[in-house]
């Protein structure tokens, strides 16, 4: 089956088809940043309107890509939730609009199981089992995989999410927008002695997650240390802040990632989302299952953030095992990992 996948949860318009046979075969990605930048976040009727407008063109594109027609689509697969109503209301109206005029199934997709089976489109994809962490957005989770729609919740952000944390971090320190990269710009050239910020809730029992008081650790640090301060020393401070923030934010996820695998006996560790693709988290986590004896999987950089390619693999796994949905859609801000089954 040749899959059209379709991603619209937020702030990138990702499209990708997918064939059993001969695996991914094109995408294209466009992303709304400079729109959003000047705001300092996502404004979400802009992202609706731009995924509106960009839709259809990057469909065009996809399908010329892969020197594919319309009629040479078996299925298509949508993110359905969940992301942003408006955002994702855009991609599942096309979506489901092609898959009429086609006549051919279509399948919602869960964005976080996108995520999660990003790294399956490698080379070398990870084997059933494995322990996820999922750092995109407003989500940070561990699971057990068992496999496709197989899923145990093994913790969970209680507050602020990683990715928001450095979202709301950079903002605080005028870095700029999206706030991952930012941070981990500035994070390099800062000095790894001159702060030691906390790490948050690895002092307990468990395997959840909370980054909202390292966020306001980081505000209280600007705001104590840099009065009086020239303007170079305010970017140096800005710099190491950012470096401190940043170790915090990877020692807490390496910490807990350590704990699921020893508490889970599972050697094989995936990440995916956006806070996937910083290096300094790469590293620890790698260093991390070299010690346990273990091996870490990452998915590309390009579908670290959100993609259509992974929306088309996973909504792969799923029509090609008969599922599909009817006429009427929906979209789903809210939607729970642990809702899936499997296929």
């Amino acid at each position: 089956m040749t899959v059209l996948g379709i991603e619209t949860s937020c702030d990138e318009t990702g499209v990708a088809i997918y064939t059993g046979r001969d695996g991914l075969l094109a995408h294209q990605l466009y992303s709304q940043v400079e729109l959003h930048a000047e705001y300092g976040g996502v404004v979400p009727e802009l992202a609706s309107r731009d995924h509106v407008r960009k839709l259809v063109p990057l469909i065009r594109a996809t399908l010329g890509q892969a020197g594919l027609k319309g009629a040479d689509i078996g299925g298509i697969a949508y993110t359905a939730g969940p992301g942003l109503a408006g955002a994702l209301l855009s991609g599942a109206a096309v979506a489901r609009s092609l898959a009429w005029t086609w006549q051919v199934p279509a399948v919602e997709v869960h964005h976080m199981e996108g995520h999660l089976l990003a790294p399956m489109l490698e080379e070398e994809p990870p084997e059933f089992p494995f322990v996820a962490l999922l750092v995109s957005g407003g989500h940070t989770l561990l699971v057990r995989v068992e496999g496709v729609g197989n899923y145990e919740l093994l913790g969970e952000s209680l507050d602020d999410a990683a990715g928001e944390a450095f979202d709301k971090t950079a903002k605080m320190l005028g870095l700029g927008y999206p706030g991952g990269p930012a941070v981990a710009a500035r994070a390099a050239s800062g000095d790894p002695a001159r702060f030691t910020f906390p790490r948050p809730m690895t002092d307990r029992p468990g395997l959840d997650f909370s980054f909202s008081g390292l966020k306001t650790y980081a505000l209280t640090t600007m705001q104590r240390e840099s009065a009086g301060l020239r303007e170079d020393q305010l970017e140096t401070l800005k710099n190491d802040i950012a470096r401190a923030f940043e170790d915090a934010v990877v020692d807490t996820l390496t910490i807990k990632c350590r704990r699921a695998i020893r508490e889970s006996g599972v050697k094989t560790l995936v990440l995916a989302g956006g806070v996937a693709a910083n290096q300094h988290l790469r590293e620890k986590m790698n260093q991390m299952m070299s010690a346990e004896g273990g091996n870490a999987f990452y998915p590309r950089l390009d579908f670290c953030t959100d993609n259509g390619a992974m929306i088309a693999y996973a909504g792969w796994q799923r029509l090609r095992a008969g599922e599909s949905v009817g006429l009427a859609f929906q979209a789903r801000p809210r939607w729970s990992l642990m809702e899936l089954h499997a296929p």
